[in-house]
């Protein structure tokens, strides 16, 4: 799967991942998801209050601020180390439950990109579905 991020920030694809798992027809399984990326994650959340979302990203940005003088990797700009910091403390794999052919997320749960670039990005995903 391939997702367009408009830049940072958490994108949900929950629905197009829900899609995915109908179409494989598995019953009782684990939906395996992961992104090809370094400086971008997965993330699961709650997807509905917008604000655990806006904290989530001001966290992260206390947590690895852009213009660090510390940093030596800036070839792509002053986003480029502080992205990569952000994958690393977050995830690129989740493992889902999968029952009567739906995930079983909870009530609010969703799972997200978390880009972290400032700049639009296309996301790769594999998603694999299982028994």
């Amino acid at each position: 799967m391939t997702f367009e991020t408009p830049g940072r920030g958490l994108h949900e694809i929950t629905h197009p991942l829900a899609e995915a798992v109908r179409r494989a027809d598995v019953e009782t399984g684990l939906c395996s998801v992961f992104l090809r990326h370094t400086s971008a994650s997965l993330i699961v959340t709650e997807n509905a209050d917008s604000s655990v979302l806006r904290d989530l990203e001001r966290w992260l940005e206390r947590l690895a601020p852009e213009n660090d003088p510390d940093y030596t990797h800036t070839a792509e700009g002053p986003d480029d180390m502080p992205s990569h910091l952000r994958a690393a403390v977050t995830r690129t794999c989740e493992n889902l439950p999968v029952k009567d052919g739906r995930l079983d997320l909870g009530q609010w749960q969703g799972l997200f990109i978390f880009e972290h670039r400032a700049r639009p990005h296309q996301r790769s995903i594999s998603v694999r579905v299982w028994e």
